[in-house]
C-alpha cells in the first residue's frame, strides 16, 4: 500500500478548505451529475476500498454516487481531501490532486453541536434521563453513581442527601439503624427503624433480640463490652462508655456522656457513639438538631448503673460467713481511706478485731464477682429530679433482687391463694454505683441505709456508716470537705457508693444527689415539631414519606412534579414542572389534544 504523503499549503488555502467542507456540509440538496454538487466522504468512516453493500459492481462508492466511479488506482486510501466531484487521477496515490489537506480529521474535531451539553452525574443538579444527583456518585446512599435511584430511598432535592423513603420496607436507608419488617415501637426497633436500648436487629425482617453485656462482643446500642461487672473501669457493667478521671483531671472520651471543661475535641455528648441523634460518633454537632448542655436545663431523671451481688446467708448451704450470722451492730473503720487500683474498697482490721466481719479474704468477695460465692446483677439506678432542683431515689423497703439470684434456681415461683404471683423475698446482698460530677463548690449529698454504705469521692472515703444496723442517714456537704478530698473547682470527680445488705430485719437505701451536674448533651430533632424551620421543605410532624406527605429529613416526599413517574400512586406523566397546557396537567395526567 502506498505511504500517505501529507503536504502543507497556505493558510488561506486551509481557510477555503474549510469554507468548502462547512458549505458541502449546508447542502443537502445539490443536484447530482454536477462536479460542484458532488457529496464528500462520510467524514466519520473513511473510505477503506469497500463496497458499501449496495447493487454496486464492486467499485467503492465515495459517498453519494454522482454516477462517475473512482479511477480504482488507489484501492485502498481514502479520498484525502475534499472531493470537489472529480475522480482521482491516480497518478498521485497519496497527494490530493487539488493540492488539499491530508487525512481527514477524527470526527470530533468537527463543528461543536450547539445544543444543550449532556447532563453530569454528581453535579447536584438533575437533568434527565438522571433519576436523582444527590451532589456526588458514590454508590449506597441513595443515589448511585450514575444517578440511579437506588432502592428504599427517595431523593427529593437535588445536590442534598438522599433519605430513606420509609421504615418497614425492609431496606436500611438514610438514619435507619434497623428493620424488623414492622414499624411497631418496643420491639428493639422503633416506628422510626431506629435501634432501641439494650437491643440487636441483625438480620433485616427479622425480629430483634436483646444485647448480652458481658460477651466481649461490642454489638446493637452496646458502646464498649469488657465481659466485667465492674464500675469505674471505663466501661460501666451496661456496656456504656465511662470517664477517666484521676484527681479531677479526665481524659476525653466520646461517648461517656460528659463535656471536659474547656474541652476542644467535644462539641457536644450524649452518652453514646450512634449518628443520627444530633451529636456524632466522634461528638461533633449534627444538623437537623437543637442541642443544649443539661446542666442549664437539667432532665427529669438520671439513670446510674448499679451492679447487685447476691449472697447466701451464712444459715444456708455454701452462705458466706459475713452474711447473716448473728452479729450486729454499727463498726467504723471497716474500709481503707482510699479505693484500691481497681476501685473496690480494701479492708482495713486484718490482724484487728471486728464484730461484724471475717478478714480480708471473705472481704474481698463483697464487690467482686466471685462464682460460686455470689451472684452479679446488672441493673439501673433511677433517680427523679425533685421541686428543689435535686435527685432523688428513696426506697424504705429496699429488696431489688426479690426472684432473682439465687432465690430463682433454688425456689420455685409460688402464688397466693387467689392465684396473684408472690415474690422470694431475697436479703443478703451488696451495692455498687458510681456517678461523675464536676465541682462547683455547691453539692451536698445525703445518704440512708442498712446495713453498711461507704461513700468514696474522688476514690477518698467521704462517709462511713459500716457495721449492721438499722437505717442511719449522713449529709455530706463536700465544700466543706473540699480540701480533704482534694477537689478544685471545675474539676471533674467520681461518687462511689457501695453497700451491703447483710441481716434479714429490714433494707432501706435512699439516696440524694443535690447540686450535682456535669455537662452533658442532649439533643432534640427539629424535623418532626410540626413548624416547617428554616432549611426544611415541610414538616407534618410524621414525616413518613407517603406520596404527597412529607418524608424524613422534613423534605418533600414522591408528588407529582418532582420529575419521577409514580405510577403506583396514579400517575401518568410527571414533567417536573406541575404546569398545565404542557401535555402533562397539575394532576400528573395526561392532557387531550
Amino acid at each position: 500500500m502506498p505511504m500517505t504523503r501529507v503536504t502543507s499549503r497556505p493558510l488561506s488555502a486551509l481557510l477555503a478548505a474549510f469554507f468548502l467542507t462547512f458549505s458541502a456540509c449546508e447542502g443537502k440538496d445539490a443536484p447530482a451529475g454536477d462536479d460542484a454538487g458532488a457529496s464528500l466522504p462520510d467524514a466519520s468512516r473513511p473510505d477503506s476500498g469497500t463496497p458499501d453493500g449496495g447493487e454496486d459492481s464492486g467499485t467503492p462508492d465515495s459517498g453519494e454516487d454522482s454516477g462517475t466511479p473512482d479511477s480504482g488506482e488507489d484501492s485502498g486510501t481514502p479520498d484525502s481531501g475534499e472531493d470537489s466531484g472529480t475522480p482521482d487521477s491516480g497518478e498521485d496515490s497519496g497527494t490530493p490532486s487539488d493540492g488539499g489537506p491530508g487525512p481527514q480529521p477524527e470526527p470530533d474535531a468537527g463543528p461543536v453541536d450547539a445544543g444543550s451539553p449532556s447532563p453530569v452525574c454528581g453535579d447536584g443538579t438533575r437533568e434527565p434521563p438522571e433519576a436523582c444527583d444527590d451532589g456526588n456518585t458514590t454508590s449506597s446512599d441513595g443515589c448511585d453513581s450514575s444517578c440511579a435511584l437506588e432502592p428504599g430511598w427517595n431523593c427529593p432535592v437535588n445536590g442534598r442527601a438522599c433519605q430513606a423513603a420509609g421504615c418497614g420496607d425492609n431496606i436500611i436507608a438514610g438514619e435507619e439503624e434497623c428493620e424488623d419488617g414492622n414499624i411497631v415501637a418496643g420491639d428493639g426497633c422503633d416506628s422510626t427503624c431506629r435501634l432501641e436500648q439494650g437491643y440487636k436487629c441483625p438480620v433485616i425482617g427479622e425480629r430483634c433480640t436483646h444485647t448480652l453485656c458481658g460477651d466481649l462482643i461490642v454489638e446493637g446500642t452496646e458502646e464498649c463490652d469488657d465481659a466485667n461487672t465492674d464500675t469505674g473501669d471505663g466501661c460501666s457493667p451496661l456496656c456504656v462508655k465511662e470517664p477517666r478521671c484521676t484527681d479531677g483531671v479526665c481524659v476525653a472520651t466520646c461517648g461517656d456522656g460528659v463535656i471536659l471543661p474547656g474541652s476542644t475535641t467535644e462539641q457536644c455528648d450524649d452518652g453514646n457513639t450512634r449518628a443520627h441523634d444530633g451529636c456524632s460518633p466522634t461528638c461533633l454537632l449534627e444538623p437537623g438538631f437543637v442541642c443544649q448542655v443539661i446542666d442549664q436545663e437539667p432532665p427529669q431523671a438520671v439513670k446510674l448503673p448499679i451492679v447487685y451481688r447476691d449472697f447466701r446467708g451464712y444459715d444456708l448451704p455454701e452462705g458466706h460467713i459475713d452474711f447473716q450470722n448473728k452479729h450486729d451492730g454499727p463498726e467504723l473503720g471497716i474500709v481503707k481511706n482510699r479505693l484500691n487500683a481497681a476501685g473496690k474498697p480494701d479492708y482495713a482490721k486484718e490482724g484487728m478485731p471486728s464484730t461484724t466481719t471475717h478478714g480480708a479474704t471473705t472481704f474481698a468477695q463483697w464487690f467482686v464477682t466471685t462464682h460460686p460465692v455470689n451472684r452479679a446483677v446488672v441493673a439501673e439506678l433511677t433517680l427523679q429530679r425533685q421541686p428543689n432542683g435535686s435527685y432523688l431515689y428513696d426506697a424504705p423497703s429496699f429488696f431489688p433482687l426479690d426472684d432473682l439470684g439465687w432465690v430463682a434456681d433454688a425456689r420455685e415461683p409460688r402464688r397466693s391463694d387467689s392465684g396473684t404471683p408472690v415474690r422470694w423475698r431475697n436479703f443478703s446482698f451488696t451495692s455498687e454505683t458510681r456517678y461523675w460530677f464536676e465541682f462547683k463548690g455547691t453539692e451536698v449529698l445525703t445518704f440512708r441505709g442498712d446495713d453498711d454504705i461507704w461513700v468514696f469521692v474522688n476514690r477518698i472515703l467521704a462517709v462511713d456508716m459500716g457495721g449492721v444496723h438499722g437505717p442511719e442517714e449522713s449529709t455530706l456537704t463536700l465544700p466543706q470537705h473540699a480540701a480533704q478530698l482534694g477537689l478544685r473547682q471545675g474539676g471533674v470527680y467520681e461518687v462511689a457508693v457501695f453497700h451491703a445488705e447483710r441481716y434479714t430485719t429490714g433494707s432501706s437505701y435512699r439516696i440524694t444527689l443535690n447540686n450535682f451536674s456535669t455537662r452533658r448533651t442532649q439533643c432534640i430533632r427539629i424535623c418532626g415539631n410540626g413548624f416547617v424551620d428554616p432549611d426544611e421543605q415541610c414538616d407534618d410532624g410524621v414525616n413518613d414519606g407517603g406520596y404527597g406527605q412529607c418524608a424524613p429529613g422534613c423534605v418533600l416526599g414522591p408528588r407529582c412534579g418532582d420529575g419521577l413517574l409514580q405510577g403506583t400512586s396514579g400517575e401518568e406523566c410527571d414533567d417536573g414542572n406541575n404546569q398545565d397546557q404542557d401535555g402533562c396537567d397539575t394532576t400528573c395526567k395526561v392532557e387531550l389534544g
